[in-house]
């Protein structure tokens, strides 16, 4: 889905010298938009859900444990089938040129964010253009039986089976709570694809202008329950070029950059103006197979592909060994991860014979999509698909590269009209899960996250028997037999758990950076 302009846009050029008072942070991609339960891009996460939305619970990467956001307590029963959210009192909805509202968050609000992803017969419902993938893929609707609200303040969950991963779900972006009063005004006026360009929401800023490709502007919320901001503007600087960032950063046109390549990473290190952020990230870069376009479905042709592919040089090059070699889908810090399977070590020999083996010993034609611009997960994208497309031409499989935007390439992914897709996944809240469902999972084919194209009975039942169960041991031996069942099928070309970077100026104070790629700038500060 391509996003209009606001109507009232003005266009404008950054002043070398922003204001103290401003925070700029140099993005690497617009944002598909701000309706943020349509889409599943981080970027898109990043500049919705992180800065214009609350959701109830929140996860804290520091402690690792879930804490309150809009929710100031919740409950569960003891058979772990009902949830209780108290919401926290007083919370305002932002004031815009376009809505003032006329009463704070209750129950309704969230009643209504939840129900227009869940109901097919709700209005909102049937206008979502991209649909809703997350809620699709973790399937909420069969999940969530009923949402009741006993009072202004509370609501309840009633599960339709228990689901140890619905509490941790709530703290992602797509679980952001609305302005239902807003909405009921956009569906009475017939102008609901308003939610997309002009958002409302409870969180630290208060969206102003969208230019796509250009700038995002933010207004700090003076309601703010938690505190107003320390800044009084935020500003996105889309800058797809990781080296104009750098150089961005160091004219102080940005305070912040993001995804920095790794030699930038090591430039900003010495320069006495410049600090690095960094965490290990739970991300996972790879290269998606889609298993249902032939020869692809084969499985030898994907564990070929898997051999052909000379990870070290590609992990060299590409991430200049800022980033440890993925044998799987998780990092090796994840609780039920695999330490024990085999992978597949570089072995063209072995690829040229299974792909003899599938039928194809003169090889095949594919497609390698990638993106024009690097991120956290592909500092460079245009050297890792030549390197792979370098290494299948020596055992016979002819691939082109096709360069797609950002937004275009998600699109049409989710659509599975790619063949092999350089992509990357951020977990949200440390649960193995978060990989799971969106990614292997029969209905994140329907909703398009599954960028493998693969549903199969014995894998599903895996993931689903895991998110019914409680004990970490039980569930841990579950998803370790699903990830050898992943791995035996080679569904991906794991590549890497990168670093998560971000360069400041070094009068930027508080900023930190996450693991799982979500961006806080409610506590950030620029000295003057």
């Amino acid at each position: 889905m391509r996003l209009a302009a606001v109507p009232f846009l003005l266009t404008f050029c950054l002043s070398p010298l922003v204001q103290a008072a401003t925070l700029s942070v140099c993005t690497e991609a617009s944002p598909e938009g701000f309706d943020v339960v349509q889409y599943n891009s981080l970027s898109t996460t990043n500049a919705s859900a992180d800065v214009l939305m609350n959701r109830l619970v929140d996860f804290d990467a520091q402690s690792a444990k879930l804490v309150p956001s809009l929710a100031q307590s919740w409950s569960v029963s003891p058979d772990g089938l009902v949830y209780d959210f108290k919401l926290r009192p007083g919370v305002k909805f932002h004031s815009t040129a376009w809505f003032t509202p006329s009463r704070e968050l209750n129950a309704d609000d969230v009643r209504f964010s939840f129900e227009r992803m869940l109901d097919p017969a709700n209005p909102w419902h049937k206008v979502a253009q991209s649909g809703f993938p997350h809620a699709q893929s973790l399937q909420l609707p069969e999940l969530i039986k009923k949402i009741e609200t006993p009072d202004p303040l509370t609501v309840r969950f009633t599960l339709s089976h228990p689901d140890s991963t619905f509490l941790p779900a709530l703290s992602m972006g797509f679980a952001s709570i609305y302005s239902a009063e807003y909405a009921d005004k956009l569906m009475k006026a017939g102008t609901p694809e308003l939610m997309n360009s002009q958002p409302i929401g409870t969180g630290p800023f208060v969206f102003s202008r969208f230019q796509k490709d250009a700038v995002v502007r933010y207004k700090a919320n003076p309601d703010y329950f938690a505190g107003k901001p320390a800044v009084d503007g935020l500003i996105f600087a889309i800058t797809p070029d990781a080296n104009v960032r750098l150089q961005k950063l160091r004219r102080n046109e940005c305070q912040i950059a993001l995804s920095p390549k790794p030699l930038d990473v090591e430039a900003a290190a010495k320069d006495p103006a410049l600090a690095v952020a960094q965490t290990p990230a739970f991300m996972t870069a790879f290269v998606a197979i889609n298993s249902q376009h032939p020869p692809l479905d084969k499985p030898e042709v994907r564990q070929a592909i898997n051999l052909a592919f000379d990870k070290q040089t590609y992990l060299k090059a590409v991430f200049e060994n800022s980033a440890q070699a993925a044998n799987g889908i998780y990092p090796a810090t994840t609780w039920s991860y695999a330490k024990d399977l085999p992978g597949y070590a570089h072995d063209p020999q072995k690829a040229r014979e299974l792909l003899a083996k599938a039928g194809f010993k003169d090889g095949f034609k594919t497609t390698i999509w990638t993106r024009p611009s690097g991120s956290v997960l592909n500092p460079n994208p245009s050297l890792g698909a030549q390197l792979l497309q370098a290494d299948l031409a020596k055992v016979g499989v002819k691939a082109d590269i096709r360069v797609i935007e950002w937004g275009e390439l998600i699109r049409r992914a989710k659509a599975g009209e790619h063949d092999l897709l350089f992509m990357g996944w951020a977990g949200d809240n440390g649960d193995p899960d978060n990989y799971l469902t969106p990614q292997f999972s029969c209905a994140a084919v329907k909703s398009g996250t599954n960028f493998a194209r693969y549903c199969d009975k014995t894998l599903d039942a895996l993931i689903s028997q895991g998110k019914t169960l409680s004990d970490q041991d039980k569930r841990s031996a579950l998803y370790q037999k699903a990830q050898a069942l992943i791995q035996q099928q080679a569904l991906w070309l794991p590549l890497a758990h990168p670093t998560a970077y971000a360069l400041t100026r070094k009068d930027v104070q508080g900023y930190q950076v996450s693991p799982f790629g979500r961006q806080d700038f409610s506590t950030v500060s620029v000295k003057p």
